[in-house]
C-alpha cells in the first residue's frame, strides 16, 4: 500500500464522500427503502452521519440542513419530486432488514 499522510487520507475520504453524494443525487430513481434493503443504509443515514460529525466538531447544524447537504435540495422537495409510495414488498423487506440500534 502506498504511504499516505493523514491529511491525504482525509482528503481522499472527503473526495470519495463527495462522489458518493453526487452519484446518489444522479440516481434519484433508486429509492431510500431499496438502498436500506440492499445495503443497510440510505441517504438519510448519510445525512445523519454528517450531522453527527458536525456536532462532534462543535458545529451547530439541524437535521434539515444535513439532509439538504446530502439531497442537494430540501428533503421534502426531494421526496415530492422523487419518492413514490413504497410497495408492500419493499415495506416487508424493510421490516426484515431495518437497522437495529447501534
Amino acid at each position: 500500500m502506498a504511504e499516505i499522510t493523514p491529511q491525504q487520507q482525509t482528503e481522499f475520504e472527503a473526495a470519495a464522500f463527495r462522489r458518493l453524494i453526487r452519484h446518489m443525487r444522479d440516481r434519484n430513481d433508486v429509492q431510500n427503502i431499496d438502498l436500506m434493503n440492499l445495503a443497510g443504509f440510505c441517504r438519510n443515514c448519510l445525512s445523519n452521519w454528517y450531522l453527527d460529525a458536525a456536532k462532534a466538531a462543535g458545529v451547530e447544524m439541524t437535521k434539515d440542513e444535513s439532509r439538504e447537504h446530502v439531497y442537494g435540495m430540501p428533503y421534502e422537495e426531494w421526496k415530492r419530486l422523487n419518492q413514490p409510495d413504497a410497495t408492500d414488498a419493499q415495506k416487508a423487506a424493510f421490516e426484515i432488514n431495518r437497522p437495529r440500534e447501534e
